[in-house]
């Protein structure tokens, strides 16, 4: 048995579709030319694009001209909130205290060009409280930027009501919807929100790409200067091929119903099933907790914890993330963005967690390609990992 055998990491990255990794390679062979070109071999990859462009769209309930390719979630949240605000007069904005650190790093710079930044603080399961919505919107807020669902502990923010109080408020409003999109597709059109980011590779689709969605009335200012690509607000040569398998990876996920139970609608009930019974089964070992939101407030296919030793002491989630990777099962500690580091969760921070708890933190993120006999092995080397772990320090 390899390490890769039971892969529980989601939340960092997807094992790409085979039909995604199919559409690339057929891309690359036959319209592998520049885009821009107006030879054959550019006009095909511009056809290519732009039907790939279209396909997006369609999926996502948006038009073609609401997309701007990026390389990642990562790049669409700079040119969200910098290519929104780096050119206004300073105001205040305000970012949630459990965001991803692409958006803790762009609010960084504007803070450093006279913005004031803001955080909304969560309660000690990682939601924001609505109790300070009033304050935060009221002036100088010219931008809200809180992450749809958190990809450490797992809570779905209240993003459609926070969306609708800025819009009545006249106040931009960005969401990171990284960890949401992969359970279901938005109807963009219909979406209170104003900029959404989004990484094709949370939802198995290619690595290397992303999109910002943008509604029309919103004025962003390019990052970097090229060749006038993206509406020239992203220069760079498209990657066809990557789009192609966007589109692919998208057009297997179902579609948010309104009236659905699932939380959130459109979230497969087979995943969320496994993770609900592997969440049972983790609780009943000594000395693991739940950290963050219940199950109809977090992402379907999450599991985060905070783990004790027999004597009471926090063990170290990094030592567990070696454990489990030894006994064949791959998870991770805290953002996979982060966890290769030896300090205190900033989100566990935020949710009060206590001190001596913050390196303790473990999560499990399930998918499609996982089955019921390889979770039922999960507990038992869990178990065992812990022990390793506590007698490792």
């Amino acid at each position: 048995m390899t390490a890769a055998d039971i892969y529980l990491d989601a939340a960092a990255t997807t094992p790409p579709l085979p039909g995604v990794i199919e559409a690339i390679q057929r891309v690359q062979q036959t319209a592998w030319g520049n885009p821009s070109s107006l030879h054959h071999s550019g006009l095909l990859a511009a056809e290519a694009l732009e039907r790939s462009r279209l396909s997006i769209a369609q999926h996502l309930g948006a038009t073609p001209t609401d997309l701007i390719c990026t390389s990642g979630a990562t790049e669409s949240v700079h040119l969200a909130l910098l290519g929104c605000l780096n050119k206004q007069p300073p105001g205040r904005l305000v970012i949630s205290a459990v965001e991803h650190t692409a958006v803790t790093a762009a609010a960084g710079q504007l803070n450093a060009l006279g913005w004031q930044v803001e955080c909304w603080p969560v309660d000690h399961q990682g939601m924001v409280r609505l109790d300070q919505l009033e304050r935060l919107l009221a002036p100088p807020t010219q931008m809200v930027s809180v992450i749809w669902g958190q990809s450490e502990v797992g809570a779905i923010q209240p993003v459609m009501a926070i969306g609708r109080a800025c819009r009545d408020s006249g106040i931009l409003f960005h969401t990171d919807a990284t960890q949401l999109l992969p359970h279901g597709r938005i109807s963009w059109n219909q979406l209170p929100i104003d900029l959404l980011s989004m990484s094709a590779h949370k939802l198995q689709g290619p690595r290397g790409i992303g999109l910002l969605l943008k509604k029309k009335h919103v004025e962003i200012t390019p990052l970097q200067g090229g060749g006038g690509q993206e509406q020239g607000l992203r220069a760079g040569t498209e990657p066809v091929a990557l789009m192609t398998g966007l589109a692919a990876a998208l057009q297997t996920l179902p579609s948010f119903e309104p009236c659905s139970k699932s939380v959130p609608p459109g979230a497969c009930p087979r995943i969320r099933g496994q993770r609900d019974r592997l969440l049972s089964q983790l609780l009943g070992l000594p000395g693991v907790d739940l950290c963050g939101p219940s199950a109809d407030h977090r992402l379907p296919n999450h599991i985060s914890l905070l783990l004790t030793g027999r004597q009471g002491q926090p063990l170290s989630g990094r030592q567990m993330v070696r454990e489990l990777a030894r006994r064949g099962v791959a998870v991770s500690s805290g953002s996979a963005c982060s966890s290769g580091r030896r300090t205190d969760s900033p989100v566990l921070a935020a949710m009060d967690v206590a001190p001596d708890r913050r390196q303790s933190g473990l999560r499990l993120s399930l998918g499609g390609w996982i089955d019921d006999d390889q979770l039922a092995v999960v507990p038992q080397r869990f178990a065992e990992a812990m022990v390793a772990a506590e007698t490792s320090v």
